[in-house]
């Protein structure tokens, strides 16, 4: 099969590599899906770069992909066979990701893809969809809150819009760096967008929401913006982060002590056991409805898989970056 990986982290264009590998062999438990997409996140370039040790002397990189489950290992369902698949956690603590033209991983991490849903769209699942979903179902969920998705016209952001509406929220902003940003923020549903490039952040808060603040900030960046939370959370408000921009970050503790703001963090790869269930079958029952609308960004050969890492690092694209891996068998 064809596959792109690398042996030592830096640059992406310096340590990725494209070529053949042999096809792996599920194992007891484990299904062998035929990729069709592999979906690139910023926890990608992230390790290639170096942010974690390497598992092993050759990482295939990319957690989240879709394809069709070719074979499948002892105690699998034989019936899996031909089934079309979304995949979670494909290369979390294992070495072997789904930049290749199979994927090999345990029965559970390949969930059944709802019909109408594309492989382009499957392989944004994983990683920006369930991080969404936990994000504004965390501690009771969002219904009749005010809301604020930091980031609105990411990956994560854009689909934490659409699931704070879905699942009740009040009224929902989202912040962005940019007209056409703001655009794709609205498009998603956002109530009222601001662009922080330009706007007091703080006080278009404090108008949009009548002085009260917002119930919830879901939070792409705490180390940018951790000295904001006591201008915008209400008081006894939550922040529910998933992401910073760098290893340490300051807490102003005064004014967030006298707020009562709540910060929960979490990681989409290390979800409980049962909220990653519930997860799952929010996803599949919005999708087998159509209300989700997923952003396909850019779609790029698995020839290209160092300059998608790059493209996502530079973060010049709105929506997913997927790669297409249908010709690398």
């Amino acid at each position: 099969m064809r596959a792109a990986w690398y042996e030592r982290t830096g640059p992406a264009r310096e340590v990725i590599t494209v070529g053949e590998m042999p096809t792996p062999t599920p194992g007891p438990g484990e299904v062998l899906v035929r990729l069709a997409t592999s979906g690139v996140n910023p926890s990608d370039w992230k390790a290639r770069g170096g942010s974690r040790p390497m598992l092993a002397p050759r990482i295939i990189p990319h957690s989240d992909g879709a394809g069709t489950i070719e074979a499948v290992g002892a105690g699998v369902d034989a019936a899996r066979i031909g089934q079309r698949v979304w995949i979670w956690n494909g290369q979390w603590q294992r070495a072997l990701g789904t930049a290749a033209g199979y994927i090999a991983l345990p029965a559970a991490q390949a969930v059944a893809l709802p019909a109408g849903t594309s492989f382009q769209e499957g392989a944004c699942l994983g990683i920006p969809a369930l991080t969404a979903w936990r994000a504004v179902q965390l501690d009771g969920g969002v219904a009749r809150q005010r809301v604020l998705v930091a980031g609105g016209a990411g990956a994560v952001g854009h689909y934490a819009i659409q699931m704070a509406k879905l699942l009740g929220a009040a009224q929902v902003i989202a912040t962005v760096s940019s007209p056409g940003k703001a655009a794709h923020a609205k498009a998603a549903g956002a109530d009222a967008v601001i662009d922080y490039r330009t706007q007091d952040v703080a006080a278009a808060v404090k108008e949009l929401t009548g002085g009260q603040g917002v119930d919830r900030v879901v939070e792409v960046d705490l180390a940018a913006n951790a000295a904001l939370l006591p201008q915008i959370v209400a008081r006894g408000g939550l922040c529910t982060c998933y992401g910073s921009g760098k290893p340490e970050m300051a807490l102003p503790f005064f004014p967030l002590i006298l707020s009562g703001v709540a910060i929960r963090f979490f990681i989409v790869y290390d979800l409980p056991a049962e909220a990653r269930a519930e997860g799952l079958a929010t996803l599949t029952r919005w999708m087998e409805s159509g209300a989700l609308r997923h952003a396909i960004g850019a779609v790029m050969p698995l020839e290209d898989c160092a300059e998608a890492h790059d493209l996502v690092a530079r973060g010049e694209v709105m929506g997913n970056v997927v790669l297409d891996c249908a010709s690398a068998l």
